[in-house]
């Protein structure tokens, strides 16, 4: 069993996976003003409903009713503007996955939970972020960092379910491939209609279809 310690139970901790680096660095964005965080996340909102991609800096600024010097004192330029938002938005699912995870679960329990939960980066909106990012250098690289670290999490939940004898012996690095990047291709914008009304559901219920079959 696994037993927490003092009565509580302790949460589920990944010492060999290391989060991507923020593009927002924890020294950069303690620098920015409310008003500055305040538009990331109003333009968070815009980037899940329409786009960026015409418009200047002038443009977006005078939308979201604040000055240019605000804008370019987060980000350089309009591109690493919505890549600097979209890094934010999957941090803070990526740290709300994370939080519900405990010691008491079993690895696949704790898998499905954490699956779920980072598969809200596929609400509809996700198209929404994929069309808005395509073009834009750098971007590959970032989803590539958030998608490589769900991977690395899936991997070392199925590597310990295989060590508590949950499941079979796999290849696990392949399953969670396999897994890591089911949110990614929903959000893909030409896959809409395969992924239908709800890609969350639809990469939810193909997750949960393989992690019963791994059950002996």
């Amino acid at each position: 069993m696994r037993e927490a310690e003092s009565g509580r139970e302790r949460p589920l901790r990944f010492p060999d996976v290391r989060p991507p680096r923020p593009l927002l660095d924890p020294a950069s964005e303690s620098r920015l003003t409310a008003r500055q965080r305040q538009v990331l996340e109003e333009l968070e909102e815009i980037l899940a409903v329409d786009r960026l991609g015409s418009l200047t800096m002038a443009e977006i600024a005078a939308r979201l009713n604040c000055s240019l010097r605000t804008l370019y004192g987060i980000s350089p330029s309009k591109e690493e503007l919505v890549l600097a938002v979209v890094d934010r938005r999957l941090r803070r699912i990526g740290r709300a996955a994370m939080e519900p995870l405990r010691s008491s679960m079993s690895p696949l329990e704790a898998l499905r939970a954490y699956l779920r939960a980072v598969n809200e980066a596929v609400q509809p909106a996700a198209v929404a972020y994929a069309r808005e990012l395509a073009g834009i250098p750098g971007a590959d690289r970032l989803l590539d960092a958030h998608e490589g670290y769900v991977v690395a999490v899936a991997r070392s939940l199925l590597d310990r379910a295989v060590q508590e004898g949950e499941i079979p012996r796999v290849d696990t690095a392949a399953v969670a491939h396999v897994l890591g990047r089911l949110g990614r291709e929903f959000a893909r914008p030409d896959l809409a209609d395969i992924a239908g009304p709800s890609p969350k559901a639809t990469a939810d219920a193909l997750a949960d279809i393989i992690l019963r079959g791994l059950r002996p």
